[in-house]
């Protein structure tokens, strides 16, 4: 298997089912970490605090699920950009797509925090925060808004490094975040040592330090080993966005966020359904997404891991290791995710009860939610499999098409159409209805609609290449990344 500076991998060579796998396994891990992160911090929350501060970390991480999406489309169309541009061993495109994508949304990132600031009080009313977890709720989420510039940041370098080939960097940095933030979570919120005592507020302060810390030595590590998407000299101007390049991460980026978007206002629709069942109803729901989330962290890191290496292999035009990419993706995805599928059912009961206590009236509830709903990951790690290899070339619109149809008519209709019979098992059956739905469409769209022929890259203008041949370009940095 190629590799280059270190960490990067060449995902055009080598055999397809193991590099698909050594690439994705990092990307895992970092997912494993950020799991594992929110779920200790939820038992600092849930043993020190009690089922109200819990249940608002969990509205408030479901309003932060929906900012992330803002960013998620256009770092995702960065990215793509970022891939097959090293596919074609154009490294200053890379660097032009990074450059573009930082210069253009660290601003409006500043104005969503201010903006989020203000409004917060409004978006936990629309959400029907129960009210003993509001004002909890509230803390919580105006600390988590302040940083949000922070955070979408380090999703971009991310995501960046991930497009290039590099998905081990990510890790080392996300290891640094989540130590600290464990750590420092019980010392805020009691206040332990000199540190000020702030509750719920705490915990949020601890998320903000690990993350800053942890970008401010992730940017030290990329110019310290010097690699290939660090910017230097001239290639600081690429901060001020090159118009094609924009445009391109607006147009393929805007429907890409907007998958998320959807599939982020079905949740907190969702969210709200919970919410009106009671506390109890609300805190298993809360622990059982805490759960799902390591369920579906296979479909997200062999998810991200095809989309990049497709990416690659479409700049490089190897076509035929694109479908072989796709059949081992779906392959390592119904494998992995069944197993954990299969683990979690088989040991529920004790798992939940690290969040909620072995006498809690909410673990039943939260079994039961786990026993009806859980299988539908399996399917859903399917469909990231050939969203990401859709969109890899380009092709976001279908996918979004799909994911609105699933997520509203289908699972939200499937509520209104059975609640009436089922109670609120027609909330958790929901989940693999939709998931159903969604799987097949996207099967039909990958076999027979026309993403092969969409075009991603922006072009660049011819006396735009002229100007940098004849300038400053380091010599030979169109072929080669920087050692």
């Amino acid at each position: 298997m190629a590799r280059d500076n270190g960490n990067r991998r060449d995902l055009t060579q080598g055999p397809i089912g193991s590099t698909l796998l050594m690439f994705a396994l990092p990307t895992l891990g970092s997912s494993v970490l950020q799991s594992l992160n929110g779920s200790i911090n939820a038992v600092w929350v849930g043993r020190f605090l009690g089922e109200n501060a819990l249940a608002a970390t969990s509205n408030a991480n479901m309003i932060m699920f929906l900012l992330n999406a803002f960013v998620f489309g256009f770092g995702m169309a960065a990215t793509i950009l970022v891939g097959q541009s090293f596919g074609r061993r154009d490294v200053d495109s890379a660097r032009r797509a990074i450059g573009t994508a930082m210069g253009a949304f660290i601003p409006v990132t500043i104005i969503t925090a201010v903006i989020g600031w203000i409004f917060a009080p409004q978006v936990l009313t629309l959400l029907r925060t129960p009210a003993e977890a509001y004002q909890p709720a509230l803390d919580y989420l105006r600390v988590i808004f302040a940083a949000i510039p922070l955070s979408l940041v380090t999703i971009l370098m991310m995501m960046g490094l991930r497009g290039s080939g590099d998905s081990v960097t990510p890790l080392y940095f996300m290891a640094v975040a989540v130590v600290l933030d464990s750590t420092l979570n019980p010392v805020f919120i009691l206040g332990l040592g000199p540190a000020p005592r702030l509750g719920i507020a705490g915990s949020a302060t601890a998320t903000v330090i690990a993350n800053l810390v942890g970008l401010i030595a992730m940017i030290a590590y990329v110019y310290a080993r010097d690699l290939p998407l660090r910017l230097r000299g001239h290639e600081l101007s690429y901060l001020k966005p090159h118009g094609p390049t924009l445009r391109t991460i607006m147009v393929k980026g805007f429907p890409m966020g907007l998958q998320m978007i959807v599939i982020s206002v079905a949740a907190l629709v969702m969210i709200g359904l919970v919410n009106a069942e009671g506390l109890n109803t609300a805190a298993a729901f809360g622990v059982a997404q805490q759960l799902w989330a390591y369920v579906q962290m296979p479909a997200m890191a062999i998810g991200a891991g095809v989309s990049a290496m497709a990416a690659q292999n479409i700049g490089a035009q190897k076509w035929d290791r694109v479908s072989q990419i796709t059949r081992a993706g779906i392959t390592q995805n119904v494998l992995l995710t069944g197993a954990l599928v299969a683990l979690l059912l088989a040991f529920d009961r004790p798992a939940l009860a690290l969040f909620l206590g072995g006498q809690s009236p909410a673990l039943p509830i939260a079994r039961h939610i786990q026993m009806v709903a859980t299988w539908n990951f399996v399917l859903f790690g399917i469909t990231m499999v050939l969203f990401g290899i859709v969109r890899a070339n380009g092709s976001v619109i279908a996918p979004l098409i799909i994911l609105f149809v699933a997520m509203f008519p289908v699972r939200l209709g499937f509520i209104a159409l059975f609640r009436p019979l089922l109670g609120t098992d027609a909330l958790w059956l929901s989940f693999p209805a939709g998931s159903v739905v969604t799987t097949l469409m996207a099967a039909w769209f990958y076999k027979y609609g026309g993403w092969r022929k969409n075009r991603m890259m922006a072009p660049v203008p011819q006396e735009e290449c002229v100007e940098e041949a004849l300038g400053t370009s380091e010599p030979g940095g169109r072929l080669n990344p920087a050692a």
